[in-house]
This record gives structure tokens, C-alpha cells and sequence, in this order.
């Protein structure tokens, strides 16, 4: 197996203004799960096919273990790449569609069966291996895809949102799968997708990209609770967090955010940070499940406490979703108990955890607390 290493990567197509990648600088080590993450057209899609050989690398060098591969055919460089068409022979059956690279290959028939037989043996689909895949679900067939990759023992496995074709259901438990099985084989990832929760899950690592530019790359944990930015911070956790533009006002040896209808207390160690930014508008960020309405946690923050409109409920079982308006300028949603009982039309009393909200600068949008 082998890392990849791409040295500040640009792709710029003729006669477009801007690159559509831009300076983008990463080391996967050998064996990292990476996932590469952003809304349609941020460049994730091309950087893997740049890794993959099938777009031209502008500026920048890449790396595949120890070896620059920018001039290496597609076929040459020991990747293997699962699309999200699954892009199998339909008049192939299984095992033909997952021996057909194999024997392009020049290998030997007893080799190609062996490794064929043992890939769907780990993907359970020795039974599928005599149909064609008309006669497949879209999960067999995805599993199929797999199958002829794996089949290569490639050191690089290329996947460009292989879910996105499944339903609800069937995502989840290939997402595990998937995840397993890489682990399993031990080998060098690079999945694209522009769904987070499939980034979250998945990821040793996750890249946040936005107009082709690296925002963030760090593990789940760390993306997820200390973003660099409010791009990364809005992209990441659904729902999504939410901004309120305010002040930070000292009165006394307290300093606190006001914004209409929230004037709240922010924890001494938080207040020191941005001190800097007294009297100045910032933005404070919360997420929907850092807003609380218990009792308990009412009682113990007073200082975090404010009154507000419920206008819109989504009650999910497990967990209820209030759109809540009256505060800032726009809506908020708090993700509390689905027990709650909270009714629309009413007025409720809330508090934020001052210790999990962020804060921004207005014009840079970066976070304070991490700079």
C-alpha cells in the first residue's frame, strides 16, 4: 500500500477566468480513510480525477507512495476507482464485470479466479457471481463495483460518491460496509461526497472544500467542534449551526453578547479570548442541539437564558426540531427532547451552553477562539 501526496495541485481548464482547484496541498498517509467534502462544484470530484489519472494536473506535483505520477497513464498507476454510476458491462455477468480488468491485465485464469472468488466471498456476493446487472438491486451492484476493485489489490482506492444513488436505508448499511471493508484491507482511501454525515461517519480524516480551495482538513472531532471558519461550521452538522450577528458588550467584569431578544453571559476563560473584540460586532455561532430547554439546565445558567416564539415544531420520535423566531434577524432552530411537549404558537424559555457556541469575526469570517 502507499500514501498520496499532492503538492499545491492547480487545475485550470482553457480559457476559464479562475481555477476550479486551487493551490491544493495534502498528505494521505498509507492506509488514512480521507474524505473529500463540499457542495456541487467545489472541486472535489476533480482533484480525484486528477489523483485517477483522467484530468491533467495544471500546476503541482503528485505523488502516489514514493513515485510522481502527473505524467503516468491512468492505467500505470495502481489506483483503483469506484464511480458513482457503478459503470458495469451490462451484457457481463458479475464475475466476468469483475475479472475483466484482470485478464486486460494479461493475468493467469486460475489467478484471476481466485482473486474474483475470494472479493465476493468478502462482499457476499458469491451467489450474484452467474447474474448479469440488470438482474441486481443497486446495493448488489455497488458491492459489484467494489468487487472489481478490490480484485486489482490496488494501493489506492478511489471512491466519487458511490452512495448517492442508493436510497435512505440502503446508504447507511453500505456506508458501514464500506468503511469495514477498507479497514480490512488496510488500503489507502480518497472518497468523495457532498453529503457530511457520510464524511463524518467514514473519515479518518475529512477535507472541507469551497471553490476549489481547502477550507479545513482534520479528523470529525475536530472539524466538527473547533471549525476554522463559518463556511466550515455551516457545512458541517445538520441541522446546520446557526449565526447571530451581535456585540460584545463589558458591563462590570462580565462581558456579554447581545443580539434582539438574547443578552447572554459569556464564560470567563471565552470572554479573555476575545477580548480583542470588545465593542465590536461579531457573529456567534450555536449549534441546534447547544440550545436547551430543561429545567435543570435553565436553573444552572440563568445567565443564558432568554424568551422566545416557537413558530414552526418538527417532532422526529427520538428528538424535536423548533424553529424559533424573534431572535437576530433571522430563524433558529434548537434541537431539543422530542418528550418536550413544546407546542407551536407558544413562547418558551431557552438557554445556550456558552461553553460549545463559537464566535467569528465579521469580516473574515474566521473563529476568533481558534486564531
Amino acid at each position: 500500500m502507499a500514501g498520496v501526496r499532492l503538492n499545491h495541485i492547480v487545475k485550470r481548464y482553457s480559457g476559464a477566468e479562475e481555477s476550479t482547484v486551487k493551490d491544493f496541498h495534502l498528505e494521505v498517509e498509507d492506509k488514512e480513510f480521507v474524505v473529500l467534502v463540499g457542495a456541487s462544484g467545489c472541486g472535489k470530484s476533480t482533484t480525484l480525477r486528477m489523483i485517477a489519472g483522467l484530468e491533467e494536473i495544471t500546476e503541482g506535483e503528485l505523488y502516489i507512495g514514493d513515485r510522481l505520477v502527473n505524467d503516468v497513464a491512468p492505467k500505470d498507476r495502481d489506483i483503483a476507482m469506484v464511480f458513482q454510476s457503478y459503470a458495469l458491462y451490462p451484457h457481463m455477468t458479475v464475475y466476468q464485470n469483475m475479472a475483466f480488468g484482470l485478464k486486460l491485465r494479461k493475468f493467469k485464469k486460475a489467478d484471476i479466479d481466485a482473486r474474483v472468488r475470494e472479493a465476493a466471498k468478502i462482499l457476499d456476493i458469491v451467489h450474484l457471481l452467474d447474474r448479469k446487472p440488470k438482474a441486481l438491486s443497486g446495493g448488489q451492484r455497488q458491492r459489484v463495483a467494489l468487487g472489481r476493485a478490490i480484485v486489482r489489490e490496488p494501493q489506492v482506492f478511489l471512491m466519487d460518491e458511490p452512495l448517492s444513488n442508493l436510497d435512505a436505508k440502503l446508504r447507511v448499511q453500505m456506508r458501514a460496509e464500506i468503511t469495514k471493508l477498507t479497514k480490512r484491507l488496510g488500503v489507502t482511501t480518497i472518497y468523495v461526497t457532498h453529503d457530511q454525515i457520510e464524511a463524518m461517519t467514514m473519515g479518518d480524516r475529512i477535507v472541507v472544500m469551497d471553490k476549489g480551495i481547502i477550507q479545513q482538513a482534520a479528523t470529525p472531532e475536530e472539524i466538527y467542534n473547533h471549525p476554522v471558519n463559518m463556511f466550515v461550521a455551516g457545512f458541517i452538522g445538520s441541522p446546520s449551526m446557526n449565526f447571530l450577528n451581535g456585540t460584545l458588550v463589558q458591563e462590570g467584569s462580565s462581558v456579554f453578547f447581545k443580539t434582539p431578544g438574547v443578552n447572554v453571559e459569556i464564560p470567563a476563560g471565552k470572554a479573555q479570548a476575545l477580548k480583542s473584540h470588545l465593542g465590536k460586532d461579531v457573529i456567534l455561532g450555536v449549534r441546534p442541539e447547544d440550545i436547551h430547554e430543561e429545567p435543570v439546565f435553565l436553573e444552572a445558567s440563568p445567565n443564558t437564558v432568554f424568551n422566545v416564539n416557537v413558530e414552526l415544531t418538527e417532532n422526529l420520535g427520538h428528538e424535536m426540531y423548533l424553529y424559533l423566531n424573534g431572535i437576530g434577524s433571522g430563524t433558529v432552530i434548537a434541537r431539543v427532547d422530542g418528550r418536550s411537549g413544546i407546542k407551536e404558537g407558544t413562547n418558551v424559555k431557552l438557554a445556550l451552553d456558552m461553553n460549545k457556541v463559537h464566535f467569528f469575526d465579521k469580516e473574515t469570517t474566521l473563529s476568533i477562539l481558534a486564531n
